[in-house]
């Protein structure tokens, strides 16, 4: 079940909806089904506090517990 984002012809409201299989969505505002499929822009957010786990980097940065070079990156 996606989401996508339409905008009416008719009475140019922009909304968003679920769309189950091939029902065609009706605008929520006059009811029209002269919909335009509008680009669709997600967005990734968290909560809480930023990651402490160790980042990726030159060799002895990476955490591996076999010590400098145990990677075999370098």
């Amino acid at each position: 079940m996606p989401i996508f984002e339409y905008r009416c012809t008719a009475c140019d409201h922009r909304f968003e909806t679920i769309v189950f299989g091939d029902t065609p969505p009706a605008c929520p505002n006059c009811a029209s089904r002269e919909l335009q499929k509008e680009l669709s822009v997600f967005a990734v957010g968290t909560t809480g506090r930023p990651s402490t786990a160790p980042r990726p980097g030159p060799c002895a940065t990476c955490g591996d517990p076999r010590g400098p070079g145990g990677c075999s990156l370098n």
